[in-house]
């Protein structure tokens, strides 16, 4: 069959360039990584777009920041924050980028954001220097990838048990004091296996805070273990569990404060005094547990039961005498004056309140998979049903400590107790259920998809720190369910060329201190285009065009919502968001000694904006998507050897992006409502000492143009510097 020839002429291309990790077996009765995508050959006959960045592909360039990660993927956008992707801002085709709420982020096929349903921004992030792997997905197949379905999901990939003892370290040190330690150890003897995983990385930071010897950089471990038993091959029920136990730590000295355009073109990473004593502290404990029955040849179940308890308090400050400091900076730019030196530390201030944004978070839940093979006549099926229940809560108990600034120092005055809206608990209930058919019709692959959800949310708060009188008047409850359709298609037309379309229905539900009858957010997304593929060459070229019925952002103090509100959801309407992907990955040039020259490119055309008026006119029918880039581009270019050295340079393209839907309204100043239109450039060279070591060395920016890259939350804020790194790894 022709269809099947293509398929095993890809599998045999990837089989080559996945040579590099022998010590991972494919074996038919293991547990397999939670994979939504696969290896990259399998994006040919998916219906949508979709990019695998391989193990190979990270380790080629070593970063530890997931944004530079995802510039090698088209339809992703990001707002960076502190420089060193912390807390990612990650949005997909125009579906938002706060704290990442609209995008389903998933580890293994689990859902990581702290309380996906109730409080979705991903204050939480694992380390990035870990990865094994990432996966991006769009089209009509996210709907078994959900709640977050109108942009689509990402799925980062852990290390996986290996199948004979073996192990990595690698160490690196940098500029700022950086220091980097990754190591793993595992082995599969019998029917067991496991795999030990630790990641360190500690920075001083590259931000000079006035009047202050404090760093501005953070200090953050992650730790994994996995442990696995699967039943012999000679069972008559082919079985095997895995357990994964992670932790991880963070301290960061990390503010929401900004600077001025006057202070940031003086000295774009200098930090102001007030913020000597913002930082953050957050734990992470989780846990899950993963079964697979094999039923027979052509069914397998796959159950995953899993926990997340994940503790913070970002200690930092929140207003200046009773204003946001966001307001206050925008009354600095404009006006300068009395805020602008205050900020500056040259003039006295009172009434600093610092919050402490102290929150605990709970998510658990189970989900199953059922894949099934099946053929009708003609038409081979592959039949996925799965459903999963999931219940999260987010607990804030945050007072404030109230400081004045007194000669350029904090000095401490007084505490307010937590209540109202800093003493408050929300709830989330969520039962979601979804079928994906693929069947084959020749060269013809029909890809059919439902996904149900059911979100039940409560939110209520006390008046009191000692949780006693509960603020009835407040309580919001809201319900948002909703069945999604998707279908899409592709077409193999020889050995080489495929052609795809696709339409899905998009959902994001409120969250959960939205009020009684807030719609989640809807939409009809479409999609149409082609792929290429050879062994040295691959592209794809994709058209998008989203249309939302019902545009929602969950309000925050980080980005509050056009109204002013910072808690709750609000809806705006309808709007639209349509563009153009594009990737490319090729070896342009390939010598007789084995020297080769690869080429990666990845470009996206955006267009996003409001096409109704909110019914309270914050927002209006033109008003542009906020943190939207009407262009993002990416190209990585070099030589290499492989088993002997490479040197590659990546330069990345992020236009300028306005920071509220009002920028482009006629007559609107928007001095202070844009970002800078920014290119970096990193650089990374690798020597193969032995099989067993190398060494590499790479630099961030290497021409060292620092712009603003993002205003929020309160204020300019610039790229990473020039920032050069060592490093060392070694395989045992």
């Amino acid at each position: 069959m022709l269809l099947q020839r293509r398929l095993l002429c890809c599998a045999i291309a990837s089989a080559v360039a996945a040579g590099a990790a022998p010590a991972f077996a494919d074996r038919a009765n293991e547990l397999k990584p939670v994979e939504i995508i696969g290896d990259r050959q399998n994006t040919f006959s998916i219906s949508g777009s979709a990019h695998v960045l391989s193990n190979e592909d990270l380790e080629k360039k070593e970063d530890t920041d997931v944004h530079r990660m995802l510039r090698d993927v088209p339809g992703v956008y990001f707002q960076e924050e502190e420089g060193y992707g912390l807390r990612p801002n990650i949005g997909i085709r125009g579906s938002g980028r706060d704290r990442s709420s609209k995008v389903s982020l998933m580890e293994d096929g689990v859902l990581i954001a702290p309380a996906p349903y109730a409080a979705p921004a991903a204050y939480y992030f694992p380390s990035a220097g870990r990865f094994y792997g990432v996966e991006v997905l769009k089209g009509p197949d996210t709907l078994r990838y959900g709640p977050f379905t109108v942009g689509g999901a990402i799925n980062f990939l852990s290390t996986p048990i290996p199948d004979r003892a073996s192990g990595m370290v690698n160490v690196e040190g940098g500029e700022d004091g950086a220091q980097r330690a990754h190591a793993y150890y595992g082995a599969t003897e019998g029917q067991f296996g496991f795999m030990l995983e630790a990641h360190q990385q500690r920075t001083m930071g590259f931000k000079d805070i006035d009047r202050s010897n404090r760093d501005s950089g953070f200090d953050k471990r992650d730790y994994v273990a996995k442990l696995r038993w699967q039943a012999p091959e000679t069972a008559d029920i082919q079985q095997a569990f895995e357990l994964k136990l992670e932790h991880s730590s963070e301290v960061s000295d990390e503010t929401y404060l900004g600077l001025t355009d006057r202070d940031f073109e003086r000295d774009a990473n200098r930090r102001y005094g007030m913020t000597d004593i913002d930082q953050m502290d957050n734990d992470r404990d989780a846990i899950s547990l993963r079964h697979t029955l094999v039923l027979d040849d052509n069914a397998t179940l796959n159950t995953v039961a899993y926990r997340n308890e994940f503790q913070r308090n970002w200690f930092k400050l929140d207003k200046i005498d009773g204003t946001s400091i966001a307001s206050y900076v925008n009354t600095a730019n404009t006006s300068g004056g009395v805020n602008q030196a205050v900020l500056r530390g040259d003039a006295d201030a009172t009434g600093l309140e610092f919050k402490n944004n102290n929150r605990e978070y709970t998510s658990q839940g189970i989900q199953s998979e059922l894949g099934y093979d099946f053929s009708t006549g003609d038409i081979k099926h592959e039949l996925v049903v799965g459903a999963r229940y999931h219940e999260d809560e987010v607990d804030r108990f945050q007072p404030v400590d109230v400081y004045n600034q007194t000669n350029g120092s904090l000095v401490y005055q007084s505490t307010t107790a937590a209540t109202g809206s800093n003493n408050r608990v929300e709830n989330a209930d969520a039962i979601s259920a979804w079928i994906v058919d693929h069947a084959y019709l020749g060269d013809v692959i029909v890809t059919g998809s439902l996904r149900y959800e059911n979100v039940e949310t409560d939110a209520k708060r006390w008046s009191d720190p000692g949780r006693n009188v509960e603020d009835v008047n407040w309580r919001k409850s809201n319900r948002n369910e909703e069945l999604m359709a998707g279908l899409g298609a592709t077409w193999l037309l020889d050995d080489n060329w495929s052609v795809l379309a696709g339409v899905h229905q998009g959902f994001a539900p409120a969250g959960a201190s939205a009020q009684n009858g807030t719609d989640a957010e809807m939409s009809v997304n479409y999609e149409a285009g082609f792929r290429y593929w050879q062994e040295n060459f691959s592209a794809d070229v994709i058209a998008f065009y989203s249309d939302y019925e019902n545009t929602i952002q969950n309000c925050s103090i980080a980005n509050p919502c056009p109204n002013g509100n910072d808690s709750g959801t609000q809806s705006f309407g309808e709007s639209k968001v349509q563009g153009l992907e594009v990737g490319l990955n090729s070896v342009v040039w390939e010598g007789d000694s084995g020297l080769r020259a690869p080429v990666r490119l990845t470009y996206t055309y955006t267009d996003g904006e409001i096409t109704e008026d909110a019914d309270d006119l914050s927002v209006l029918d033109g008003d542009v998507l906020a943190y939207l880039p009407e262009h993002l581009a990416s190209l990585t270019f070099g030589l290499e050897k492989p088993a002997a050295w490479s040197a590659l340079m990546s330069v990345s393209h992020t236009g300028n992006m306005c920071i509220d839907n009002s920028c482009d309204r006629p007559g609107e100043v928007t001095t202070f409502k844009r970002t800078s239109d920014y290119v970096v450039a990193d650089v990374v060279a690798t020597y193969q000492v032995n099989s067993d070591m190398e060494v590499y060395a790479k630099v961030n920016n290497v021409f060292d143009d620092q712009e603003i890259v993002s205003r929020s939350p309160a204020g300019a804020r610039p790229n990473q510097p020039r920032t050069g790194y060592l490093g060392m790894k070694v395989r045992f």
